[in-house]
């Protein structure tokens, strides 16, 4: 790829789009970025987005990611310090700061400790433990199409199995719900549709291209990028928006995950950059600190470009026609076909990449992504910062 062609979309349409990372140029690893509450002021995009997405002031969304740059620190301080009896946590919109579960029968020293980290703390009855090991019962189960999902709610305080609406009826649906609940605490939950991937036929535009399958890239890593695995398989060869070759898939999991990565040359880049599409400046990704439920969070894609949202649920299984998937996040962004593979960002900390979900960017809908940090860790990967 030629340098006179990143005069497309000022420069980073090809950031995301094209696999990018300047030259050899060496920058520090993840571990080793600055921490959340380090990140540069709000560009007056991404307020913009936020007021349309959240339906926030401009003041609310500057009070807002600044409280959750906060709680996003202050996150595993809390649960380290709460120990055995930690059940989980949130951002509570409302009071703009951490909440975190323990369990009712933790020593008064350690709420004392959760609370010192900034936290609040409320009290419930089962520990993050044992919700997650229910979970992982459910997880051997095999789930009819009618049931679209599963997850621990940590403010519930239990599992939440998610039943398409119009076949709760259903006898199958019925069957899996009542072994469901034997697994330990379950509440079921209505959703209006069954999730689907995002990939879409071959279209103009800023993507990549794997066959006849248009998908969008997820975040710089050093030698390439990663995205969602149902874009292709190991060995298939991407090209850029340009149509020119950029590289293989190095490695593909879908289903039961949902992640991939790509090996970027013949003339392509990587750099440490998420497309702003217009909507905000392009976004330099210095991390990968995890956004703790309820935080707001954005997606840039190639079909529907830049949209916000919320964390609604973590470590979700999701339950696709083709199989399910596991360890996912679930959010309140909208996507459409070709946004598979995408940008999850939260301030300047790379989230995850774009796997499917339910609706559009018309009427509103929920989307899944796979954690990034799952995926550097499985390839062994580094992620490209800034």
């Amino acid at each position: 790829m030629r340098r006179s062609r990143l005069k497309y979309a000022g420069v980073a349409a090809l950031l995301l789009f094209g696999g990018l990372t300047a030259g050899g140029t060496g920058q520090a690893a993840a571990d080793d970025s600055p921490t959340a509450t380090d990140a540069a002021p709000a560009s007056a995009g991404l307020l913009q987005a936020m007021q349309r997405d959240l339906g926030l002031s401009k003041a609310q969304a500057e009070n807002r990611l600044a409280a959750e740059r906060t709680a996003m620190d202050v996150a595993p301080k809390a649960r380290k310090a709460a120990g055995s009896a930690y059940g989980g946590s949130w951002f509570d919109a409302k009071s703009e700061r951490l909440t975190v579960a323990v369990t009712s029968d933790a020593p008064a020293s350690t709420v004392r400790g959760v609370r010192a980290t900034g936290a609040t703390v409320r009290t419930v009855t089962h520990s993050a433990r044992q919700l997650d090991a229910a979970k992982a019962r459910l997880d051997r189960l095999s789930a009819p199409s009618g049931v679209s999902g599963w997850h621990v709610d940590p403010v519930a305080n239990t599992v939440v199995v998610n039943v398409v609406g119009d076949e709760r009826a259903d006898n199958d649906v019925r069957r899996f719900v009542s072994r469901a609940r034997t697994t330990g605490p379950v509440t079921v939950e209505s959703v209006p549709a069954a999730p689907r991937t995002f990939a879409a036929g071959t279209v103009g535009g800023d993507p990549y291209y794997t066959g006849n399958v248009r998908c969008s890239i997820g975040f710089s890593v050093h030698g390439g990028f990663i995205t969602a695995g149902h874009c292709g398989q190991a060995g298939a060869g991407v090209r850029g928006w340009d149509g020119s070759y950029i590289g293989n898939f190095q490695g593909s999991s879908f289903p039961d995950n949902d992640y991939a990565w790509v090996n970027v040359g013949s003339g392509w880049w990587t750099v440490p950059v998420v497309l702003g599409w217009g909507t905000i400046p392009d976004r330099l990704v210095r991390g990968s600190a995890e956004a703790p439920v309820g935080t707001s969070i954005c997606r840039s894609g190639s079909t529907t470009h830049w949209h916000c949202g919320a964390v609604l649920a973590k470590n979700e299984t999701v339950n696709y026609s083709q199989g399910a998937v596991h360890q996912m996040t679930k959010t309140s962004v909208c996507a459409e076909p070709g946004d598979s593979g995408g940008s999850f960002i939260s301030g300047d900390q790379a989230q995850g990449v774009t796997s499917g979900g339910w609706g559009n960017c018309s009427g509103g809908g929920e989307t899944w992504f796979q954690p990034v940090n799952e995926i550097l860790g499985r390839y062994g990967l580094t992620l490209h910062t800034a």
